[in-house]
């Protein structure tokens, strides 16, 4: 069942689930990390042992890495305080940001392609694309016809082509509610990816689909070389890592010089398994680089909702 994420964490407060005291206030030697589920907990914590040794020497403390179960939980981890930090996808660290007044520390560097150029870079974009042959010139001209989103929790195949369309006066927001598509588009589908997306288009299926500069290689030149891009939308910002309101600003340096290191090369495949799969670095970041998603958001009107 679908719900909206500031019901569960209403719900859990309204439970008692928030003592008003963070869990972590009275474990000053310890230090605790919640990471985004990017597989299932139990693959990720029988993987995370390296990294929680490589802390514990840096930090000289107790670290304790745990994996939620959801978007969700690693949002409220950080509001009620069971956790010090997060490592955290973009539009999770937006509603972190403004709903649980965390703050950003430092923010994936990652390899992507910008255009016809692969590169390395804390940001990237998205693109509308048709098939050569497409009478379809731009996004006004497919009024009316069949269009395939990437997921309803994509940041770069949902938020920001939706946010695109408002700017370009396509869809608008009326009486308050969410921008929505198919007050444009004759037939809106969620195709579960990328890949996907494409798959139908090259099918007859739907007339316009998305690809993003943070795919594989071999998919992104696919689709590049045998399509026409109508419609570009950027910069979406990458993954990255929040803390929780209320820690010191001391820890907060020494975490952040103890995570610097996991910059070296050899810790890549590492921070693969914990960050995104096209990790190069962490870089220090500030709210500006959540701005252009949060701009996206607002635009919409969209929330992020958990499974």
């Amino acid at each position: 069942m679908i719900r909206n994420i500031f019901s569960l964490l209403i719900t859990l407060s309204v439970v008692g689930f928030f003592s008003g005291t963070p869990v972590w206030a009275a474990q000053k030697d310890k230090l605790v990390i919640a990471i985004q589920p990017t597989s299932t907990p139990e693959q990720l914590s029988s993987q995370s042992q390296e990294l929680k040794d490589y802390l514990q020497k840096k930090l000289d403390r107790d670290v304790e890495i745990f994996f939620p179960t959801s978007y969700a939980g690693v949002i409220e981890s950080l509001r009620f305080g069971h956790a010090h930090a997060a490592f955290m996808g973009s539009w999770p660290a937006v509603l972190a940001m403004t709903k649980a007044d965390a703050d950003i520390l430092l923010a994936e560097v990652r390899e992507v392609f910008i255009d016809d150029e692969k590169t390395e870079a804390p940001y990237y974009f998205s693109y509308w694309v048709v098939l050569p042959e497409s009478p379809y010139r731009t996004l006004d001209d497919l009024r009316g016809r069949r269009a395939a989103f990437s997921s309803k929790l994509s940041s770069s195949g949902y938020v920001a082509p939706l946010s695109r369309m408002v700017e370009m006066g396509l869809i608008s927001r009326k009486d308050g509610q969410l921008a929505d598509a198919n007050n444009f588009f004759g037939e809106v589908r969620f195709a579960g990816g990328y890949a996907q997306g494409w798959e139908a288009l090259k099918a007859g299926q739907i007339d316009v689909a998305l690809i993003a500069g943070d795919v594989p290689k071999a998919l992104y030149n696919d689709v590049l070389e045998n399509t026409r891009i109508i419609e570009k939308q950027g910069p979406i910002p990458s993954h990255v890592v929040m803390a929780a309101p209320g820690i010191s600003s001391e820890l907060k340096h020494e975490l952040v010089e103890a995570l610097m290191g996991l910059n070296e090369e050899s810790y890549r495949p590492l921070m693969r398994q914990f960050v995104s799969g096209i990790f190069v670095r962490f870089e220090l970041a500030t709210e500006e680089h959540l701005v252009p998603l949060k701009r996206m958001v607002e635009m919409t009107g969209l929330e992020f909702i958990d499974k």
